[in-house]
Order: structure tokens, then sequence, then C-alpha cells
């Protein structure tokens, strides 16, 4: 065992890991990247499929993200935002600002434009900023027990706010004692709703299922239950076009516009966590054209939040920095004389700091550049190729793909849509399968996520989706799991 595994074994607590089995084997200790690979400390070679994690857009070691830090190392690395600004903060929160406008240009009421930037440091802590300036606004303006409401199976994090609007028993029973009770309602899962009456095909359950939107109508069935006892919702929490640690759920299209219209329409906000699915990550708009297209999901269907949530992808996958976007009216609402004390009490110590702004700032340029949006759209186009060839693997039931994010979902059987007992470790061991093959991802249960660095080149989709499908054949070979005994 390489001395750094050794190490990690001796000192090292994963996240989201079961510790018990780590420890069984030589973990694999990542030592380098470059592009779309990695590169490991015995020297072997993997192509990122995830990412890392969802974060990286433009590949490991970009020159530009690279020469931006070091231009910013040479002038001054943190300062603090308690008291004082900074110049990447600043000309961040200008861009971060400036993209999530409606490119399509359609009106709305001026107020609710997105136009203050609070920084933070990572998915969770976004959210919470969104979710503690909801509930005080909403406090201000006659709420007094602000109530949310969000997706079944979503999650928002993991700090004690963001877990209270997540609705995953695996991750959140265990903290039940210290969260405050949000209500969840049905979400738009497709492939496995009770209302779809469309027998199974190859192809996207969203594509053939037949159904009359009862998903929607169990939302407004929510939001008017709640009405009649008197406290309405105060906001809407969602992931647009996709649900991440859900399984990647896809939306079906027109369901975030008609979803936002029904929370619009009961006065509520809407809170947009974009953590995973910003910059870029769903793709381009439909009809919509031109050198910048839109960058964050919403901007699909039209939709403009009242508090949008940004982290992962925000500096290329660089450095841990997130930002909470939200309009002029909730920023009014903490404005005050000082003895009111209506400031927003909240902070973080590395708020804005100037390397993940430098970072971000060169990301953004990066993104909006002609070579990257092409990079993308080749990309897109190739990956749903590609994964078409996975409709021949019975273990395979759904393939969902929005824009540059793919999940793809075993099954016991596709013709039945059994899915494999938890035990079985279908996803881990399809992974694991395809780590010994070159590709490193990590699989949502029994969805396994392909979500590749936006300079993967089609010869490496080929790999990553060719690698998948002998990963999903050893499965099959090997009985299909066999089945748990009984305890």
């Amino acid at each position: 065992m390489h001395r750094l595994a050794q190490l990690d074994h001796r000192y090292v607590w994963h996240p989201f890991t079961q510790m018990r089995d780590w420890l069984k084997r030589e973990p694999i200790v990542i030592v380098e990247g470059k592009g779309a690979l990695l590169r490991d400390a015995h020297g072997r070679e993997y192509l990122d499929a995830n990412s890392s994690i969802w974060t990286n857009l433009h590949g490991h070691n970009h020159p530009a993200i690279n020469a931006a830090i070091g231009r910013q190392l040479r002038r001054i690395a943190h300062s603090s935002a308690l008291g004082f600004g900074n110049e990447p903060a600043s000309l961040l929160a200008e861009r971060l600002v400036h993209a999530a406008q409606d490119p399509g240009g359609a009106s709305s009421p001026a107020r609710r434009n997105l136009c203050k930037v609070f920084f933070s440091d990572d998915g969770s802590t976004a959210m919470e900023v969104a979710l503690k300036l909801a509930y005080e606004f909403s406090r201000r303006n006659g709420r007094p027990r602000p109530k949310f409401v969000s997706l079944q199976g979503a999650y928002h994090g993991d700090s004690v706010g963001a877990v209270s609007l997540g609705h995953i028993d695996l991750f959140h029973k265990a903290y039940s004692g210290l969260l405050f009770k949000t209500d969840q309602v049905m979400a738009p899962y497709c492939y496995r709703c009770p209302y779809n009456r469309a027998r199974p095909e190859r192809a996207d359950a969203r594509d053939y299922r037949k159904c009359n939107w009862e998903c929607l109508g169990k939302l407004e069935q929510k939001f008017a239950a709640q009405k009649r006892r008197g406290n309405p919702y105060s906001a809407f929490v969602f992931e647009p076009l996709m649900q991440g640690a859900a399984g990647m759920i896809p939306q079906p299209a027109g369901w975030l516009r008609r979803a936002a219209g029904v929370a619009r329409g009961h006065g509520a906000l809407l809170l947009a966590d974009e953590v995973m699915t910003g910059f870029g990550r769903t793709g381009a708009a439909p009809g919509l054209s031109g050198a910048a297209p839109p960058i964050f999901a919403c901007q699909h269907e039209g939709v403009r939040p009242d508090f949008l949530a940004v982290a992962k992808g925000l500096t290329g996958g660089y450095l841990p920095m997130a930002a909470t976007l939200t309009t002029q009216a909730v920023f009014d609402a903490f404005l005050g004389e000082y003895e009111q004390f209506k400031t927003f009490f909240h902070g973080h110590s590395f708020t804005g700091n100037q390397l993940g702004a430098a970072a971000a700032l060169a990301s953004l340029d990066v993104l909006h550049s002609p070579a990257s949006v092409r990079a993308r759209a080749r990309l897109e186009e190739t990956l749903r190729a590609e994964l078409a060839s996975l409709w021949r693997c019975p273990q395979i039931g759904d393939i969902r793909q929005v824009g540059l994010v793919a999940g793809i979902e075993l099954v016991r059987d596709w013709r039945t849509r059994e899915p494999f007992d938890p035990r079985e470790r279908a996803g881990i061991r399809v992974c694991d399968e395809l780590a010994r093959r070159g590709v490193l991802t990590r699989p949502v249960g029994n969805v396994v996520v392909l979500m590749p660095p936006y300079c993967t080149t089609p010869a490496q989709v080929r790999r990553i989706v060719g690698a998948l499908a002998e990963a999903v054949a050893v499965l099959s070979a090997t009985g299909e799991g066999e089945r748990p005994r009984e305890p």
C-alpha cells in the first residue's frame, strides 16, 4: 500500500463514506490532474467522469484559471469582508447579477430582479443564507411563522437549516432532533411516478410518459391546504430541471415554469438551488441563441427566483466559494438605523475572498468564450449519442440526461423496473468496475452519475460510456447481484 494511502487510512475520515468498507482496501489517492484526466499516487490515469463531485467545469489545471489565481496571489490572498470590500469580489458580484438576468429579455417586476449578492463558502452555506433571508423577510412582511415546502427526495446541504429543507431519510433522519419541520411535495419522477400509465420503454421516461400532470396537481393541493390553515407557505425550494442527490431526477419540459407559477399564485417566494445545475451544466436553453447562452437552469423556462444559490462550479472547481443572489426587496427589508438591529447577522471568515473571486472571474470568462460554448454543445450532443448505446443493457432501466448531466438508473430488469436492494450495492459495484477501467464517478444509490468536465473530448466520452457498458455487463454476469438473505 502506498504511504499516502496508509496515512489516509490512519488519519482521514471521508464524507458520505462507510469507513469500515473504506479501510478494507487501498484507496485511490489522487496526486495530479490535467484536463479531464486524473493521476493517482501509483501513476495510474483515470477519466474524471463526475467533475470531481460536480465541481470542475473546464478541466483540471486550466491555464487561464491558474494564471488568474497566480496574479491575485501576488497582490493579496484574503482580507475580511466584515467592514471592507475588495476588488475581485465586487467585480464578481456584478458579473453574477448580469449572468442571472433573463436572457430572453422577458419583463418582470424590477424589484424581483436578482441584484444583490451575499458570498459564502459552499453549497450548504449558500442555501443556509437563502433560508435565513427568506425566513426573516417573510417574518418582517407579516408572516410570523414562515413555513417552507420542498420536493420529495430533496437534498440542499448538510448545515442544520439546509438539512431541514431536505427529505432523504438516509441522510437526514439521524439529525431529526436538531431540525425544524418543512413539508414535502411530490417530485416529478416520471420513471417511478405512480400516475405514469406508460409501460417501460427503451427511452427516457419523460419522453413516453402518460399522465395528467398529477404532480403539479399535488403541488397546487399542498399550497391550497396550507393556505386554508391560515399560514401560507413562505417559500418553495427546488433544484431546477434536475434534482441531484435525489437520484438525478429530471423534470419534464414545462414542469418548472408551471410549478413556479403555482407557488407565485399563492404568494410564495422562489428559492432556487443551482449549486449543481448552475454555470452551464444544464446546457443551452432551447430557442435562445447568441454568443453568451444562459448559464443557469432557471433561465431555460423563464423562471426568475427570489433567491438563487450557487457554489460548486462557481470557481471552476478550484476553490470553495458560494453565493446567494437575491432581490432589492429582500435587501431593503434589512435596512434600518443601527439601533434597530435590522442587520443580517450572518457571515463567514472567508466571505468574498480574493482568491476564490479571481478564480470565479476567470472561470466565467472561459465559460462565455466561443470555444467553450462550442465545446459544451459538442459534449452534450456526443454524450446523448453515446448514452443511446446503453439501452441494450437489460439492467439499465432509465437514462436521463439534462444538458451535460446524466443519470443512469440500474434495475434488476428493465421490463419490470424492479430496483436493486440497497444491500446489493449495485451502484457502488458498477462504479468500482468503472474505476478498474480507468473511469471515476460516484453513484447515487442505484443511479450512476456521469457529469464530465466541459473539456472532455468525444473520444473520452466514448471511453466513459463504453466502460460503463462493460461494468454493467459484469453486474449482469454475476447474476444481477445476489438477493440479500433475510435476517
